[in-house]
């Protein structure tokens, strides 16, 4: 059985003037195309099977990512279902100079896994080995709880 840490991924990309709006601060959009992108590759990971996007709970938006910052993005996958999974996701900017990060987007998403007829197909039962796994689905499952 896949372990939570097992499905912890997290990407970047420096915020680059064709990524803003006119405030020159990354474009909404930008953001949760990363976000999803980001959050199938770790269901993907758990399941391993295609995943498509079934739900996306509401984002928040806390502050903006400017140009020449990087977008980090997080996700891991914090609980399961028979053919779904939730993942966490958060952005944070980070300075590309001194590493220094603020997070500023924060969503909830489920994935279903599908087969080869793009029909929906059961997924492994997870696992959560660790302390620090433990901290994180604890997180999860209680940020998601005050928005549903």
């Amino acid at each position: 059985m896949p372990d939570l840490l097992d499905t912890h991924m997290e990407n970047r990309w420096m915020i680059q003037p064709n990524h803003a709006n006119i405030l020159e601060t990354a474009h909404g959009g930008h953001v949760l195309k990363w976000m999803d992108e980001i959050g199938a590759m770790a269901a993907m990971r758990f399941s391993k099977e295609s995943c498509v996007t079934a739900h996306i709970n509401h984002v928040d938006f806390q502050r903006p990512i400017m140009v020449g910052d990087l977008a980090l993005i997080e996700a891991y996958v914090y609980d399961v279902g028979r053919t779904s999974m939730r993942v966490r996701l958060r952005a944070y900017r980070e300075d590309p100079q001194t590493g220094t990060q603020e997070q500023t987007t924060e969503s909830y998403f489920v994935y279903v896994a599908i087969d080869e007829d793009r029909e929906p197909t059961s997924v492994p039962e997870l696992t959560v080995s660790t302390e620090r796994g433990k901290r994180l689905q604890e997180a999860a499952l209680n940020g998601e709880s005050r928005d549903e």
